[in-house]
């Protein structure tokens, strides 16, 4: 494992780190060093960002699968959609785009 100290709000904190090896082919890898590079990233940085990217995403999907499947299982009653919709065009209105 490999420890750093990384500042985080004003505060020293110890994180750890576990070295992995992930193969990648020579044009990914250059277009990720490219990227880092844009973005004053060092690639492993700048490749753990994109995976917690990912996993937010993933999260983020399955959430919604799980709304939309509970939503199939007991749907909204028309008369709260109506009401819904109200609300709605009443906020829009006074919204100044």
């Amino acid at each position: 494992m490999y420890y750093t100290t990384v500042m985080v709000k004003g505060t020293k904190r110890r994180t750890t780190y576990r070295i992995v090896q992930v193969p990648i082919g020579p044009e990914l890898l250059e277009r990720i060093d490219a990227a880092a590079g844009q973005v004053a990233e060092s690639r492993a940085a700048y490749i753990r960002g994109a995976c917690e990217r990912r996993l937010k995403t993933e999260t983020v999907e399955a959430l919604d699968r799980r709304y939309a499947e509970g939503y199939r299982r007991r749907p909204e009653k028309e008369a709260w959609g109506r009401l819904g919709g109200k609300l709605l065009a009443r906020s829009l209105r006074r919204d100044t785009w």
